[in-house]
């Protein structure tokens, strides 16, 4: 049964047209990934479905009393709620039938309404009937599981108003969650999350009984949870039957067969063009009116010709390219039982750790594990107990998760001057790789994106020549186009890189050697994430 149909859907913000020719059509239990460049009209589309905006011209219809679930209408909330009241108000019918039980029982207890008692007791069993259909039983044991999943137990009594943005959309998410609409719409539901949630999510999401649609960078969760992409290029969407990789693979596919068919008719257009230039002289020489109109013949077929665009083979992504000055020492870092305290908390305890030249590793392990504290004690040498050696010239690069760290009224070109120095047309051309265009080099810092942030300190970092790079969340905010640049730098980057991260995909094709944080502990495993992944399951 269909859920929701969209039909030609339009939409313009200040003179721009995003979406330009939208349709498509959900199914009950619809996996679907959304994917598209930032600024493509993702978000757009989801605001559009669930009636936040309206378009400019085109149609969305929904199945009748089907319920859309988007975590942006989330309601606000009392100051004075706690997280546990926050999440509970998802169930608001079952409290009110509730409180309709409970002043029912109260008036059977009072003896002056003993005259109405058939009809408190038929009352009260209405309602208990409906609370059970509701499964008004089972939303304590509902909402405990979802709390834990999302790792919230320990914030269940704690203000909704005390939380950090981070912790209240994973409540946002939460109660999203619990809602279970027909159609359910996530826009980077992974972010904030590690990994334990993320799988936790992803396995949420496969036993899902409605539809929902994802917004996701994540390629590995895309694979893991979704059996349908619909990619918006140019203001008009595809719908590929194939989750992310698949999607990739065929889209790539048309596009070769698209260029093929635009080449072979670029061919016949050139043939048609120097037919017509030959009979037209043909025409002049000899006198004869029938080649003029041959060739009069084939110039109205070239314009009944549909055209074809040229397809686009590459599109276009930021131009990463890390080279090292100079080569580091076989050593490259050497931690012995360094530990780390904070708030009486053992973040690190008594961890061992040795970096060789041109190793690729990844750092795992939840939120709070410690993971950005090693880092910061590493780049510090701010451990409480143990010893930091670092290895003979070795020059570290990091980048931070908030990808640029610096004063807010400076523009980009300054900001990158400032680390690169060089006259100003050869920085902006140096910028243009990294998709700062024409006047963008002149935003300032405070106006940039999460994303913008991450591609100017990358910016920074490609030019300085560092051979250690340390990276904090490197592919945060970063769209698919861009993240997969990344990868290719990285991969061919001969220096040595530790990263944090929790984009399984770039674990598992990039870092040869996992880093698995817990309980203050650390263990190393000789191989990527599934591999990490599969000896903790297996131990």
């Amino acid at each position: 049964m269909i859920i929701c149909t969209v039909q030609n859907l339009k939409k313009m913000y200040g003179g721009n047209e995003i979406l330009k020719n939208i349709s498509f059509e959900i199914r009950e239990h619809d996996r679907i990934g959304i994917v598209g460049q930032n600024g493509s009209g993702k978000t757009t589309l989801f605001k559009l479905l669930s009636n936040l905006e309206s378009s400019d011209s085109g149609s969305i219809f929904l199945k009748k009393d089907a319920a859309v679930g988007y975590l942006a209408q989330m309601p606000e909330h009392d100051v004075h709620s706690t997280v546990y009241e926050v999440v509970l108000a998802t169930f608001q019918e079952i409290i009110e039938i509730e409180k309709k039980i409970g002043e029912v029982n109260l008036l059977l207890s009072d003896p002056s309404e003993g005259d109405r008692l058939e009809k408190n007791l038929n009352k009260l069993n209405k309602l208990y009937e409906q609370y059970e259909n509701l499964n008004g039983y089972s939303i304590e044991s509902k909402i405990n599981g979802v709390l834990a999943g999302l790792d919230l137990s320990h914030h269940t009594n704690q203000l909704f108003s005390q939380l950090s943005g981070g912790e209240q959309t994973k409540v946002g998410l939460a109660c999203l969650l619990l809602q279970e609409p027909e159609l359910l719409l996530l826009d980077e539901p992974t972010n904030h999350l590690d990994i334990d949630t993320i799988n936790w999510l992803e396995n949420y999401l496969l036993k899902y009984k409605g539809a929902f649609a994802i917004i996701s960078h994540d390629r590995y969760f895309l694979d893991k949870v979704t059996t349908k992409t619909i990619d918006i290029e140019d203001g008009e969407c595809t719908v590929y039957n194939q989750p992310y990789s698949g999607f990739v693979k065929e889209k790539e596919n048309n596009l070769l067969t698209e260029y093929e068919n635009y080449q072979e008719q670029q061919k016949k257009v050139r043939k048609m063009k120097e037919s017509i230039k030959q009979l037209k002289d043909w025409g002049a020489r000899s006198g004869n009116e029938k080649f003029f109109k041959r060739a009069r013949s084939m110039e109205k077929a070239l314009e009944r010709m549909q055209t074809m665009k040229r397809p686009p083979l590459e599109s276009r992504k930021a131009a990463f390219e890390f080279s090292s000055n100079k080569r580091s020492g076989q050593d490259v870092v050497v931690l012995e039982r360094v530990s780390k305290l904070i708030e009486d908390r053992i973040i690190l305890d008594d961890v061992d750790l040795q970096i060789r030249q041109g190793e690729k590793i990844a750092l795992v392990g939840k939120n709070g594990s410690g993971k950005t504290t090693l880092i910061n004690g590493l780049l510090n040498h701010d451990f409480d107990d143990g010893v930091v050696n670092l290895g003979s010239s070795v020059s570290i690069g990091y980048l931070s998760q908030n990808g640029l760290e610096t004063d807010g009224d400076l523009n980009v070109l300054d900001i990158f001057r400032d680390r690169v120095p060089m006259e100003e047309g050869k920085a902006r051309h140096h910028l243009a790789k990294f998709l700062f265009f024409g006047p963008s080099v002149y935003k300032k810092a405070s106006d940039l994106s999460g994303g913008e942030r991450t591609r100017l300190r990358l910016a920074q970092l490609v030019y300085e020549g560092f051979n250690f790079l340390i990276l904090d969340e490197p592919t945060n905010h970063l769209d698919i186009d861009s993240r997969e640049a990344l990868e290719i730098a990285l991969e061919e980057f001969n220096g040595t890189i530790l990263t944090v991260t929790h984009d399984r995909y770039l674990m598992n094709k990039l870092f040869n050697r996992t880093l698995w944080l817990d309980n203050g502990k650390m263990i190393s495993y000789p191989g990527n994430y599934d591999y990490a992944l599969h000896k903790r399951i297996s131990k």
